[in-house]
């Protein structure tokens, strides 16, 4: 009874890892596309207001970083994505030859008189070349065997580019919001922290949960992270301000 539990927990292991497997397939692009957009937009608007230049120009900034980064995420997971699905198509075996093994002469084939030659008698010989070939032979309709997964949880590169380009856009827009309602100064940096901050850790518990980790880890990660970021910029917009550069 106790190794039937122990082999029924490793199925359900393997179930959920492979459910995680094509979630994190599907929602890869989306969750790191709007992670990258509440950062980098949000690094953008704070280092460019810590000059001190007009709200205007900070709500023009921030509004180009968010059109500039999200056609950049987009075409970037487009080439990435097309890259790897040709890169695995090109790998796989060649349907044809797959089906010819089955069909080979092995009284005559070389891989039976290399063995031969090794000292190996005629029918041990043509007995080992026949169990090689055997473990090469794959069904061409086996999923597995050609690569049929990885191509699924890759997904189609159109797709991964505009899930790219709309949640990056989503997270830039974020720390626009309070340009764009009205807010100036402190009080727009405050509430495009705090609600960026909010995203973050939405963010980051959803890559915990993607990848098996603790999601509240995970989430206070993405926010350090993000916040380290933009507060470098804001220092650095807070000198190349006071220096009148």
């Amino acid at each position: 009874m106790a190794a039937d539990e122990l082999i029924h927990g490793e199925v359900l292991r393997g179930l959920a890892a492979r459910g995680r497997t094509r979630l994190a397939g599907s929602f890869r692009a989306a969750v790191f596309g709007a992670n990258d957009g509440l950062v980098s937009n949000l690094a953008l608007v704070l280092g460019i207001g810590a000059t001190g230049v007009p709200a205007t120009t900070v709500l023009f900034t921030g509004i180009a970083g968010l059109l500039a980064g999200a056609l950049s995420m987009g075409a970037g997971e487009y080439v990435s994505v097309r890259s790897q699905r040709e890169l695995l198509q090109a790998s796989q075996p060649d349907p044809a030859s797959q089906a010819a093994l089955a069909h080979l002469d092995v009284d005559a084939n070389e891989l039976a008189l290399v063995y031969r030659a090794r000292g190996m008698s005629k029918k041990d010989a043509e007995a080992r070349a026949a169990e090689v070939l055997s473990t090469l032979h794959l069904d061409s309709d086996d999923p597995a065997a050609s690569g049929v997964d990885d191509l699924e949880q890759l997904g189609s590169p159109w797709n991964a580019a505009i899930s790219s380009f709309l949640f990056f856009a989503s997270g830039a827009l974020i720390p626009v919001l309070p340009y764009l309602l009205g807010a100036r100064h402190l009080a727009a940096v405050a509430i495009a922290a705090g609600a960026v901050g909010l995203a973050l850790l939405g963010t980051g518990a959803v890559v915990g949960i993607l990848s098996g980790a603790s999601p509240c880890k995970r989430a206070l990660r993405q926010l350090l992270i993000g916040f380290g970021a933009a507060g470098v910029t804001y220092l650095l917009g807070t000198l190349f301000g006071a220096a009148g550069l």
